[in-house]
């Protein structure tokens, strides 16, 4: 393809011409994005003076949409600019009646935003909610650990909580679903030894519950673990036709981790260990599995020996 060949004087002319068309439309552009626009961004609501006599539920999402008069700039950046993600709306009208009117509060919902912005309307205007009886409740604190420990080392006993209850406000209806609550996720690494703290209880996802306490005492009792075994005597289950059962071994060795503090103290009598007669009468097997069916929380089951027993049924 043949090239325009252009002379010095005809190319400075070309990259005088081309310079001046790029300042040009820096200069428009420059002017465009300083005039003043109106555009739209999502917000979540949160809320607060909440009625403290009745409970409440929004009839429409948390989101709204709000009109913002901004400059070219904050539209063209809207998206990453919106300062804050979320705005505060008073419910305080709602012990008079029924529904929030934004066109009332564009105010204070001014003053949360950047100087820069405005919000002139806030679709939809008018928020409406469901009232219904306010009750109280009392449930357990659920811990959601993430834990690790040094080697050789773990839980050694029960987690405590204080307080182990959360008291919880809010529609009776709502209340009726609820029979837990969970804390937030504690996250505690290289444990070696016994640790107090404090953990929040977990937010709820909506704003017409009331939580207390907002945090929860948390001790961990650490031990250090070594192994064990006893000896556990076997027990029969299933046997409905009451055959006269001769195990062989009688008894199986539970070898487990156990803190030192309870090293003594865990012995046969905290671990139950059984064989299913159904397993022959319905399965036809000619030895029996051991289960262990009872064992202490806090230990660490590593193996049983043995696994199967012989056994000899006299009718």
């Amino acid at each position: 393809m043949p090239f325009i060949k252009l002379t010095k004087v005809e190319r400075k002319r070309f990259v005088v011409l081309i310079t001046c068309l790029i300042c040009a439309i820096a200069a428009w552009l420059f002017l465009a994005l300083n005039n003043k626009y109106i555009y739209t961004a999502k917000t979540e609501l949160i809320y607060k003076d909440e009625p403290q006599k009745k409970a409440f539920k929004p009839l429409q999402p948390d989101v709204v949409d709000l009109q913002v008069e901004g400059t070219g700039w904050q539209l063209l950046f809207s998206r990453l600019r919106i300062k804050p993600q979320s705005i505060t709306v008073s419910l305080q009208k709602l012990n008079n009646r029924s529904f929030i009117l934004f066109s009332e509060q564009l105010f204070q919902i001014n003053k949360q935003l950047e100087t820069s912005q405005k919000v002139i309307s806030v679709k939809p205007d008018t928020l409406y909610f469901d009232f219904s009886k306010r009750t109280n409740k009392r449930v357990p604190i659920k811990l959601v650990p993430n834990l690790s420990f040094v080697k050789q080392y773990g839980i050694s006993n029960q987690i405590q909580l204080t307080p182990a209850y959360v008291n919880i406000s809010g529609p009776q209806e709502e209340l009726a679903k609820i029979s837990v609550w969970y804390t937030d996720t504690l996250k505690l690494v290289d444990l070696q030894k016994p640790t107090n703290t404090r953990v929040a209880i977990r937010q709820n996802n909506s704003n017409n519950i009331s939580i207390y306490p907002g945090s929860v005492g948390v001790k961990i009792p650490v031990d250090e673990f070594t192994e064990k075994t006893v000896e556990v005597p076997l027990k029969v289950i299933n046997n409905t036709d009451f055959y006269d059962v001769k195990l062989y071994p009688k008894k199986v060795a539970v070898t487990f981790m156990v803190a030192l503090s309870s090293y003594q103290e865990i012995d046969e009598d905290f671990i139950e260990a059984v064989v299913d007669m159904n397993e022959w009468k319905k399965l036809g097997h000619h030895r029996l599995t051991v289960k262990v069916t009872r064992f202490p929380d806090y230990c660490k089951l590593l193996n049983v020996l043995p696994n199967k027993i012989n056994f000899i049924i006299e009718k």
